[in-house]
Protein backbone atom coordinates (compact mmCIF):
# COMPACT_ATOMS: atom_id res chain seq x y z
CA UNK A 1 0.00 0.00 0.00
CA UNK A 2 1.25 3.73 -1.22
CA UNK A 3 1.55 5.97 2.06
CA UNK A 4 3.11 9.45 1.09
CA UNK A 5 6.37 9.83 2.77
CA UNK A 6 7.54 12.41 5.46
CA UNK A 7 11.05 13.16 7.09
CA UNK A 8 10.98 15.11 10.12
CA UNK A 9 13.80 16.56 12.17
CA UNK A 10 14.08 16.30 16.05
CA UNK A 11 16.16 16.47 18.45
CA UNK A 12 17.43 13.46 20.91
CA UNK A 13 19.87 15.62 24.09
CA UNK A 14 22.33 17.10 22.18
CA UNK A 15 21.58 14.59 18.77
CA UNK A 16 19.70 15.58 15.89
CA UNK A 17 17.52 12.56 14.54
CA UNK A 18 15.63 12.64 11.16
CA UNK A 19 12.61 10.61 11.25
CA UNK A 20 11.55 8.79 8.20
CA UNK A 21 7.98 7.22 7.44
CA UNK A 22 5.94 6.04 4.58
CA UNK A 23 6.66 5.45 0.99
CA UNK A 24 9.92 6.29 -0.33
CA UNK A 25 9.82 5.25 -3.93
CA UNK A 26 9.76 6.55 -7.33
CA UNK A 27 6.26 7.44 -7.46
CA UNK A 28 6.51 10.32 -4.25
CA UNK A 29 10.00 11.58 -6.68
CA UNK A 30 9.26 15.40 -6.56
CA UNK A 31 7.71 15.20 -2.60
CA UNK A 32 10.74 12.96 -1.22
CA UNK A 33 13.49 15.32 -3.21
CA UNK A 34 11.96 18.47 -1.33
CA UNK A 35 11.61 16.38 1.62
CA UNK A 36 15.51 15.41 2.07
CA UNK A 37 16.36 18.78 0.28
CA UNK A 38 14.76 20.82 3.48
CA UNK A 39 15.76 17.91 5.99
CA UNK A 40 19.45 18.08 5.02
CA UNK A 41 19.43 22.13 5.12
CA UNK A 42 18.13 21.59 8.76
CA UNK A 43 20.69 19.44 10.16
CA UNK A 44 23.78 20.93 7.93
CA UNK A 45 25.46 22.30 10.62
CA UNK A 46 24.86 19.54 12.90
CA UNK A 47 28.22 17.07 13.06
CA UNK A 48 26.29 14.02 14.48
CA UNK A 49 22.77 12.88 12.67
CA UNK A 50 20.91 9.48 12.72
CA UNK A 51 17.85 8.72 10.44
CA UNK A 52 15.07 6.33 12.18
CA UNK A 53 13.66 4.40 9.10
CA UNK A 54 11.73 2.09 11.40
CA UNK A 55 8.10 3.47 9.88
CA UNK A 56 9.33 3.00 6.07
CA UNK A 57 6.35 0.59 4.50
CA UNK A 58 8.22 1.03 0.78
CA UNK A 59 11.64 1.32 -0.13
CA UNK A 60 13.26 0.75 -3.68
CA UNK A 61 16.13 2.47 -5.58
CA UNK A 62 14.93 5.79 -5.94
CA UNK A 63 14.75 6.00 -1.97
CA UNK A 64 17.95 4.46 -1.36
CA UNK A 65 19.56 6.82 -3.32
CA UNK A 66 18.44 10.12 -2.04
CA UNK A 67 19.14 8.59 1.85
CA UNK A 68 22.64 7.48 0.00
CA UNK A 69 22.87 10.64 -1.37
CA UNK A 70 22.26 12.68 1.99
CA UNK A 71 24.56 10.15 3.43
CA UNK A 72 27.69 11.15 0.72
CA UNK A 73 27.00 14.87 1.15
CA UNK A 74 27.48 15.10 4.91
CA UNK A 75 30.59 12.80 4.98
CA UNK A 76 32.04 15.17 2.47
CA UNK A 77 31.93 17.61 4.91
CA UNK A 78 33.59 15.52 7.65
CA UNK A 79 29.71 14.69 9.27
CA UNK A 80 28.50 11.57 10.74
CA UNK A 81 25.44 9.83 9.41
CA UNK A 82 23.78 7.03 11.10
CA UNK A 83 21.13 5.13 9.53
CA UNK A 84 18.96 2.67 12.18
CA UNK A 85 15.53 0.84 11.97
CA UNK A 86 15.76 0.10 8.08
CA UNK A 87 13.91 -3.46 7.90
CA UNK A 88 16.06 -6.19 6.90
CA UNK A 89 14.13 -6.98 3.58
CA UNK A 90 15.51 -3.53 2.30
CA UNK A 91 18.86 -3.80 3.40
CA UNK A 92 20.43 -5.71 0.70
CA UNK A 93 19.19 -2.62 -1.57
CA UNK A 94 20.50 0.35 0.56
CA UNK A 95 23.37 -1.77 0.93
CA UNK A 96 23.98 -2.13 -2.99
CA UNK A 97 23.16 1.13 -3.69
CA UNK A 98 26.01 2.49 -1.49
CA UNK A 99 28.27 0.00 -2.86
CA UNK A 100 28.06 1.79 -6.79
CA UNK A 101 29.98 4.38 -7.79
CA UNK A 102 32.27 4.74 -5.28
CA UNK A 103 35.06 6.26 -6.93
CA UNK A 104 36.47 9.39 -5.42
CA UNK A 105 34.68 12.50 -6.70
CA UNK A 106 37.18 14.90 -4.97
CA UNK A 107 39.25 17.29 -7.67
CA UNK A 108 42.09 15.25 -8.89
CA UNK A 109 45.59 16.89 -9.19
CA UNK A 110 46.49 18.23 -12.63
CA UNK A 111 48.42 15.86 -15.02
CA UNK A 112 51.40 16.97 -16.78
CA UNK A 113 50.66 17.75 -20.34
CA UNK A 114 53.97 16.36 -21.76
CA UNK A 115 53.15 13.33 -19.81
CA UNK A 116 49.53 13.27 -20.85
CA UNK A 117 50.41 13.36 -24.54
CA UNK A 118 53.06 10.15 -23.89
CA UNK A 119 50.17 8.21 -22.30
CA UNK A 120 48.10 9.06 -25.35
CA UNK A 121 50.87 7.78 -27.15
CA UNK A 122 51.38 4.52 -25.70
CA UNK A 123 47.53 3.68 -25.91
CA UNK A 124 47.56 4.54 -29.68
CA UNK A 125 50.69 2.40 -29.92
CA UNK A 126 49.08 -0.04 -27.70
CA UNK A 127 45.60 -0.53 -29.32
CA UNK A 128 47.42 -0.52 -33.07
CA UNK A 129 49.81 -3.56 -32.15
CA UNK A 130 46.31 -5.52 -30.60
CA UNK A 131 44.83 -4.46 -34.27
CA UNK A 132 47.94 -6.00 -35.78
CA UNK A 133 47.97 -9.51 -34.63
CA UNK A 134 44.88 -10.90 -35.39
CA UNK A 135 46.07 -10.02 -39.20
CA UNK A 136 49.60 -11.41 -38.52
CA UNK A 137 48.16 -14.63 -36.94
CA UNK A 138 45.82 -15.12 -39.83
CA UNK A 139 49.22 -14.57 -42.44
CA UNK A 140 51.31 -17.54 -39.89
CA UNK A 141 48.09 -19.59 -40.41
CA UNK A 142 47.40 -19.26 -44.08
CA UNK A 143 51.20 -19.50 -45.20
CA UNK A 144 50.84 -23.09 -42.62
CA UNK A 145 48.32 -24.07 -44.77
CA UNK A 146 49.91 -23.39 -47.86
CA UNK A 147 53.16 -25.29 -46.84
CA UNK A 148 50.41 -28.43 -45.67
CA UNK A 149 48.90 -28.31 -49.24
CA UNK A 150 52.45 -28.36 -51.21
CA UNK A 151 53.28 -31.62 -49.15
CA UNK A 152 49.93 -32.98 -49.33
CA UNK A 153 48.42 -31.52 -53.16
CA UNK A 154 44.91 -33.63 -52.36
CA UNK A 155 43.69 -31.69 -49.26
CA UNK A 156 43.67 -28.25 -51.98
CA UNK A 157 39.79 -27.81 -51.94
CA UNK A 158 40.14 -26.87 -56.06
CA UNK A 159 36.60 -26.85 -56.43
CA UNK A 160 36.03 -24.18 -53.87
CA UNK A 161 38.74 -22.23 -55.21
CA UNK A 162 37.59 -22.07 -58.74
CA UNK A 163 34.03 -21.20 -56.95
CA UNK A 164 36.01 -18.51 -55.43
CA UNK A 165 37.93 -17.38 -58.13
CA UNK A 166 34.27 -16.86 -60.50
CA UNK A 167 33.28 -14.62 -57.70
CA UNK A 168 36.44 -12.21 -57.27
CA UNK A 169 37.32 -12.47 -60.36
CA UNK A 170 34.82 -12.90 -63.64
CA UNK A 171 31.93 -11.29 -61.45
CA UNK A 172 33.90 -8.71 -60.48
CA UNK A 173 35.61 -7.73 -63.99
CA UNK A 174 32.84 -5.68 -65.42
CA UNK A 175 32.22 -3.21 -62.31
CA UNK A 176 36.40 -3.19 -62.43
CA UNK A 177 36.40 -2.22 -66.04
CA UNK A 178 33.46 0.63 -66.09
CA UNK A 179 35.27 1.80 -62.81
CA UNK A 180 38.93 1.93 -64.22
CA UNK A 181 37.49 3.32 -67.95
CA UNK A 182 35.65 5.85 -66.44
CA UNK A 183 39.18 7.20 -64.23
CA UNK A 184 41.32 6.74 -67.09
CA UNK A 185 38.59 9.20 -69.10
CA UNK A 186 38.73 11.46 -65.88
CA UNK A 187 42.42 11.77 -65.41
CA UNK A 188 43.13 12.13 -69.34
CA UNK A 189 40.57 14.89 -69.28
CA UNK A 190 41.76 16.90 -66.68
CA UNK A 191 45.32 16.27 -67.75
CA UNK A 192 44.24 18.03 -71.69
CA UNK A 193 42.67 20.98 -69.51
CA UNK A 194 45.24 22.10 -67.29
CA UNK A 195 48.67 21.29 -69.53
CA UNK A 196 46.84 23.28 -72.51
CA UNK A 197 47.43 25.80 -70.68
CA UNK A 198 51.69 25.43 -71.04
CA UNK A 199 51.13 24.23 -73.99
CA UNK A 200 52.31 20.48 -73.08
CA UNK A 201 48.87 18.63 -74.36
CA UNK A 202 51.05 15.87 -75.60
CA UNK A 203 53.08 14.94 -71.83
CA UNK A 204 49.43 14.30 -70.41
CA UNK A 205 50.24 10.55 -72.52
CA UNK A 206 53.22 9.86 -70.59
CA UNK A 207 51.33 11.24 -67.16
CA UNK A 208 48.48 8.65 -68.14
CA UNK A 209 50.28 5.99 -69.12
CA UNK A 210 52.62 5.84 -66.31
CA UNK A 211 50.42 6.57 -63.55
CA UNK A 212 48.21 3.92 -64.62
CA UNK A 213 49.96 1.46 -65.11
CA UNK A 214 52.82 2.21 -61.77
CA UNK A 215 49.62 3.51 -59.42
CA UNK A 216 45.77 4.27 -60.20
CA UNK A 217 45.33 0.66 -62.05
CA UNK A 218 46.57 -1.57 -58.92
CA UNK A 219 45.33 0.69 -56.34
CA UNK A 220 42.46 1.20 -57.96
CA UNK A 221 41.54 -2.30 -58.37
CA UNK A 222 42.53 -3.61 -54.60
CA UNK A 223 40.49 -1.05 -53.35
CA UNK A 224 37.55 -2.27 -55.27
CA UNK A 225 38.39 -5.98 -54.54
CA UNK A 226 38.87 -5.05 -50.98
CA UNK A 227 35.34 -2.79 -50.63
CA UNK A 228 33.50 -5.43 -52.67
CA UNK A 229 35.19 -9.60 -51.91
CA UNK A 230 36.59 -8.07 -48.43
CA UNK A 231 33.19 -7.69 -46.79
CA UNK A 232 31.86 -10.63 -48.21
CA UNK A 233 34.64 -12.69 -46.86
CA UNK A 234 34.07 -11.21 -43.49
CA UNK A 235 30.50 -11.52 -43.74
CA UNK A 236 30.78 -14.95 -44.56
CA UNK A 237 32.75 -16.72 -42.39
CA UNK A 238 31.64 -14.49 -39.68
CA UNK A 239 27.94 -15.78 -40.38
CA UNK A 240 29.54 -19.20 -39.92
CA UNK A 241 31.25 -17.98 -36.47
CA UNK A 242 27.93 -17.27 -34.93
CA UNK A 243 26.44 -20.24 -36.02
CA UNK A 244 29.53 -22.37 -34.53
CA UNK A 245 29.83 -23.34 -38.12
CA UNK A 246 33.49 -23.00 -37.71
CA UNK A 247 33.55 -24.80 -33.69
CA UNK A 248 31.80 -27.69 -36.02
CA UNK A 249 34.68 -27.88 -38.24
CA UNK A 250 37.42 -28.15 -35.61
CA UNK A 251 35.16 -30.94 -33.57
CA UNK A 252 35.28 -32.88 -37.05
CA UNK A 253 39.12 -32.47 -37.12
CA UNK A 254 39.20 -30.01 -39.65
CA UNK A 255 41.74 -27.05 -39.84
CA UNK A 256 38.70 -23.98 -40.62
CA UNK A 257 42.11 -21.92 -42.57
CA UNK A 258 42.43 -25.16 -44.62
CA UNK A 259 38.69 -25.59 -45.63
CA UNK A 260 37.96 -21.62 -45.62
CA UNK A 261 40.49 -19.13 -46.02
CA UNK A 262 42.66 -20.86 -48.05
CA UNK A 263 40.34 -21.14 -51.04
CA UNK A 264 39.37 -17.78 -50.64
CA UNK A 265 43.00 -16.50 -50.37
CA UNK A 266 44.30 -18.44 -53.48
CA UNK A 267 41.50 -16.57 -55.54
CA UNK A 268 42.64 -13.55 -54.31
CA UNK A 269 46.18 -14.20 -55.66
CA UNK A 270 44.78 -15.09 -58.86
CA UNK A 271 42.02 -13.02 -59.58
CA UNK A 272 43.67 -9.37 -58.60
CA UNK A 273 46.73 -9.58 -60.92
CA UNK A 274 44.45 -10.31 -63.37
CA UNK A 275 41.91 -7.73 -62.77
CA UNK A 276 44.75 -5.22 -62.51
CA UNK A 277 45.68 -6.31 -65.70
CA UNK A 278 42.21 -5.55 -67.54
CA UNK A 279 41.73 -2.51 -65.71
CA UNK A 280 44.76 -0.86 -66.31
CA UNK A 281 43.91 -1.47 -70.16
CA UNK A 282 40.33 -0.42 -69.64
CA UNK A 283 41.92 3.08 -67.99
CA UNK A 284 44.46 3.48 -71.04
CA UNK A 285 41.88 3.09 -73.65
CA UNK A 286 39.40 5.42 -71.80
CA UNK A 287 42.67 8.14 -71.73
CA UNK A 288 42.83 7.45 -75.28
CA UNK A 289 39.24 7.86 -76.14
CA UNK A 290 39.13 11.23 -74.44
CA UNK A 291 42.61 12.23 -76.19
CA UNK A 292 40.73 11.39 -79.60
CA UNK A 293 37.42 13.35 -78.65
CA UNK A 294 38.58 15.78 -76.78
CA UNK A 295 41.65 16.70 -77.70
CA UNK A 296 41.43 15.67 -81.47
CA UNK A 297 44.35 13.38 -80.90
CA UNK A 298 44.21 10.31 -83.38
CA UNK A 299 44.32 6.93 -81.57
CA UNK A 300 47.31 6.13 -83.98
CA UNK A 301 49.28 9.00 -82.57
CA UNK A 302 48.22 8.43 -78.62
CA UNK A 303 49.69 4.75 -78.85
CA UNK A 304 53.06 5.91 -80.77
CA UNK A 305 53.55 7.87 -77.62
CA UNK A 306 52.26 5.76 -75.40
CA UNK A 307 54.84 3.70 -76.74
CA UNK A 308 57.42 5.78 -76.13
CA UNK A 309 56.73 7.08 -72.73
CA UNK A 310 56.07 3.96 -71.08
CA UNK A 311 58.00 0.61 -70.42
CA UNK A 312 57.79 -2.94 -69.48
CA UNK A 313 59.35 -1.78 -65.97
CA UNK A 314 56.01 0.10 -65.69
CA UNK A 315 53.72 -2.55 -66.08
CA UNK A 316 56.04 -4.89 -63.65
CA UNK A 317 55.98 -2.65 -61.19
CA UNK A 318 51.93 -2.48 -61.12
CA UNK A 319 51.90 -6.18 -61.49
CA UNK A 320 54.09 -7.02 -58.74
CA UNK A 321 52.35 -5.17 -56.31
CA UNK A 322 48.96 -7.08 -57.15
CA UNK A 323 49.95 -10.65 -55.26
CA UNK A 324 50.82 -8.43 -52.21
CA UNK A 325 47.88 -6.65 -52.09
CA UNK A 326 45.15 -9.46 -52.75
CA UNK A 327 47.31 -11.43 -49.82
CA UNK A 328 46.73 -8.39 -47.33
CA UNK A 329 43.23 -8.00 -48.50
CA UNK A 330 42.43 -11.58 -47.90
CA UNK A 331 44.28 -12.14 -44.43
CA UNK A 332 42.58 -8.74 -42.89
CA UNK A 333 38.74 -9.81 -44.40
CA UNK A 334 39.47 -13.47 -42.87
CA UNK A 335 41.01 -12.42 -39.68
CA UNK A 336 38.19 -9.74 -39.19
CA UNK A 337 35.48 -12.64 -39.77
CA UNK A 338 37.05 -14.74 -37.54
CA UNK A 339 36.67 -12.02 -34.69
CA UNK A 340 32.64 -11.65 -35.09
CA UNK A 341 31.32 -12.62 -31.60
CA UNK A 342 27.31 -14.13 -31.30
CA UNK A 343 25.41 -10.79 -32.72
CA UNK A 344 24.44 -9.44 -35.42
CA UNK A 345 26.20 -6.12 -34.94
CA UNK A 346 29.19 -7.55 -33.96
CA UNK A 347 29.44 -8.73 -37.68
CA UNK A 348 28.53 -5.23 -38.87
CA UNK A 349 31.04 -3.95 -36.95
CA UNK A 350 33.45 -6.86 -38.36
CA UNK A 351 32.90 -6.02 -41.76
CA UNK A 352 33.22 -2.44 -41.55
CA UNK A 353 36.67 -2.57 -39.48
CA UNK A 354 37.60 -5.26 -42.39
CA UNK A 355 36.85 -2.63 -45.31
CA UNK A 356 38.64 0.69 -43.45
CA UNK A 357 41.62 -1.89 -42.00
CA UNK A 358 42.12 -3.27 -45.83
CA UNK A 359 42.04 0.00 -47.96
CA UNK A 360 44.31 1.79 -45.37
CA UNK A 361 46.66 -1.50 -45.81
CA UNK A 362 46.71 -1.55 -49.20
CA UNK A 363 47.65 1.79 -49.22
CA UNK A 364 50.09 2.04 -47.53
CA UNK A 365 52.35 -1.30 -48.78
CA UNK A 366 51.43 1.33 -51.92
CA UNK A 367 53.44 3.57 -50.66
CA UNK A 368 56.19 0.90 -48.81
CA UNK A 369 56.49 -0.20 -52.73
CA UNK A 370 56.87 3.31 -54.36
CA UNK A 371 59.82 4.18 -52.09
CA UNK A 372 61.60 0.86 -52.59
CA UNK A 373 61.12 0.61 -56.12
CA UNK A 374 62.46 4.14 -56.14
CA UNK A 375 65.37 2.89 -54.23
CA UNK A 376 66.25 0.34 -56.64
CA UNK A 377 65.75 2.35 -60.17
CA UNK A 378 62.10 0.81 -61.27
Amino acid sequence: MSTEPSLNARQQGRQWELVASGSWTAVHAGELENLVGRAAERVSKERDVSIDMREVGAFDTFGAWLVERLVRLRAQTGQHTEIAGLKDEFQGLLRNVHNASREDTSQRPATNKLVAFADAIADAFVAGARNILPFLDMLGAISMAIARVIRHPKRLRLTSAVHQLDRVGWQAAPIVLLITFLIGCIIAQQGFFHFRKFGAENYVVDMVGILILREIGVLLVTIMVAGRSGSSYTAELGSMKMREEIDALRTMGLDPVEVLVLPRVLALLVAVPILTFLGSMAALYGGGLVAWLYEGMSPGIFVARLHDAISVTHFKVGMIKAPFMALVIGAVACSEGFLVKGSSESLGLQTTVSVVKSIFLVIVLDGLFAIFFASIGM
